[in-house]
């Protein structure tokens, strides 16, 4: 009878502290694989793998390509690549962001699920935002079982929040100290050869994560078109939203939330701010000195008008000063909370 031996594990900002943990206790000889997703920058340099062998006795390895997955291993997704499961191996994709990394953790739970079903249990661990409530929501279609850290005990609650506020049936919410006895358990426990079904909705997501061109020319497209832009490309946001979960995905395959998408607008608005910043302060000089030549020849009225424009363009870009110096309405705070969580992934001295 086969088990629970495929356990995938998402972890965003604080991650690297609670994987550590994780792996320091699972016994060495687990009777399972472990594939990890970890939010990195996508020209960042993981050291992650190197960690959490020096951790505990199970070998991590960036995952390659192509590569056959093995028992008592875990393979982290590498920088700027999704990492996807297929029967009996990986495959690494640089398809379109979703919820705005590569790697996320949506399309390895997804692909899991889709491949081995009943078998694989989904991790949800510290992280902003809330990536993997929706890879999560698949394990649970197709029968696997959900494992989501305790809000309260994680060092950034957002992912694990998210999980349990939209998915009904999560079967484990847990301190960490608690998940490794947890996972060695249900490696040991048979679970039911029946299978359930595959959603059009995962198949179609599943293969958009690597851009397969059958899917992207395809009509066929889950959801209804929203009133939203693709903060990434521009394209229609379509609509997948299911239960209390809100998603939105475009034609080309980048996927987002709906804090995501939030925050991913808010980043906009500053940039657009950033914009108006700049060309409010160059209007201005260049009034200010088209101003000083009309006054040299004299032309007092003209002169005045440029001069009512600098004052003008000043009030107007002091108002957009103080927007941005204030942040909360732009979405700094999440940003640096995000950029944070990163940098300690790429710190050697982890």
């Amino acid at each position: 009878m086969p088990r629970h031996d495929i356990i995938v594990v998402g972890a965003s900002a604080g991650g690297v502290e609670a994987l550590s943990y994780i792996v320091k206790n699972l016994p060495p000889d687990l009777d399972a694989v472990v594939l990890i997703v970890l939010h990195i920058p996508s020209h960042g340099i993981s050291v992650l793998p190197r960690i959490l062998s020096r951790a505990g006795g199970l070998q991590a390895f960036h995952a390659k390509d192509g590569e056959q997955i093995f028992p008592q291993r875990i393979y982290v997704a590498p920088p700027d690549y999704h990492l996807l499961v297929k029967s009996g191996y990986l495959h690494l994709a640089r398809g379109p962001r979703e919820n705005s990394h590569r790697p996320a953790i949506d399309p390895l739970f997804r692909t899991a699920a889709r491949v081995y079903g009943r078998r694989v249990v989904g991790v949800v661990l510290t992280g902003a935002l809330d990536d993997g409530t929706a890879g999560l929501k698949a394990v649970k279609m197709r029968g696997g079982v959900a494992v989501v850290q305790d809000p309260e005990n994680a060092m950034y609650n957002g992912m694990p929040r998210s999980a349990i506020e939209n998915i009904d049936n999560i079967d484990y919410i847990l301190p960490l100290s608690d998940i490794p006895d947890v996972l060695v358990t249900l490696v040991n426990t048979e679970v039911d050869c029946e299978e359930d079904l595959v959603s059009d909705e995962v198949e179609i997501e599943s293969d958009l994560a690597q851009l397969d061109m059958k899917v992207l020319n395809s009509d066929k497209r889950p959801g209804k078109p929203s009133p939203f832009g693709c903060p990434d490309c521009g394209g229609t946001l379509w609509d997948l939203s299911e239960g209390h979960l809100l998603r939105f995905r475009c034609r080309t395959g980048h996927a987002f939330s709906a804090e995501t998408l939030r925050a991913k607008q808010s980043e906009s608005l500053e940039d657009a701010l950033w914009v108006a910043l700049r060309a409010l302060e160059e209007k201005a000089s260049l009034s200010h000195r088209m101003a000083e030549r009309m006054r040299d020849r004299n032309q007092i009225l003209s002169a005045e008008r440029l001069e009512q424009d600098v004052q003008d363009a000043q009030e107007h870009a002091a108002v957009i000063r103080n927007v941005l110096l204030k942040g909360n309405s732009t979405g700094v705070e999440v940003n640096t909370t995000l950029a944070s969580g990163d940098k300690e992934i790429t710190d050697d001295s982890a």
